[in-house]
């Protein structure tokens, strides 16, 4: 058995874990060879990775490592510690795995969320206060909530009336719509105001240079949940 661990160098003295870079991920030879691939980071570093899959067309099951900020991804699998995982390859058990849904944003890839609202400012506003005793934990996140809370309570009902404005968030997928909010993703077509905009994808800041997004599904990853 061979395993990818991207992000992170891992050791075990009864597994063959190669250690990589995402950078190195593209130009990685012989991806179908692993029988899985370790992820350590938070949903940014998941979305990255799995945005280079697609692009490679590989398919191999992916054991989470969540150490950033949110893990939203490992929550709504309810993912074990990395070294439960580990010790069920080592006992030669095959571990339970759920699939997970992810969309196609244009050229992007996103796995529960994607928007230009107030999510869009607040990791804006969270990525601008990390330094010094902010760099690690939620306490940039919290702050970010309040000094931006007065701008939501004004601006949000406008921006869920807005066409140029929207926000995907699956895992609220019992509101299919409201506004331009949307719990639920199917094959759509947005169309905003210029050729230039900053968008949100699981956490992460991405610039799409169209005006018009084309946004469905495009494949599921298999995640080991122990």
């Amino acid at each position: 058995m061979q395993i990818l661990s991207i992000g992170k160098s891992i050791e075990h003295s009864d597994l063959h874990i190669t250690s990589i870079e995402l950078s190195a991920l593209s130009t990685h030879p012989n991806i179908e060879d692993y029988s899985y691939i370790i992820i350590s980071g938070g949903d940014g570093s998941i979305r990255r990775t799995v945005k280079i899959l697609h692009t490679l067309k590989q398919q191999v099951p992916i054991i989470l490592n969540p150490i950033g900020s949110f893990n939203v991804v490992a929550k709504m699998h309810h993912v074990p510690k990395l070294q439960k995982v580990l010790a069920i390859l080592v006992s030669g058990e095959i571990p339970k795995t759920q699939e997970q849904q992810y969309y196609a944003l244009n050229h992007e890839i996103f796995l529960f969320s994607a928007g230009n609202m107030g999510d869009l400012q607040h990791i804006y506003l969270s990525e601008s206060l990390r330094f010094g005793v902010l760099k690690k934990g939620m306490a940039k996140y919290i702050l970010s909530v309040l000094f931006l809370l007065p701008l939501h309570l004004i601006m949000t009902p406008f921006m869920l009336m807005s066409p140029n404005r929207f926000f995907i968030f699956t895992p609220a997928s019992f509101i299919k719509k409201f506004g331009s909010f949307y719990g639920v993703v199917e094959e759509m077509t947005l169309k905003l105001g210029n050729d230039y905009n900053h968008i949100e994808l699981d956490g992460d800041i991405v610039t799409i240079q169209e005006s018009i997004l084309q946004i469905a599904p495009a494949g599921r990853i298999t995640i080991v949940i122990a």
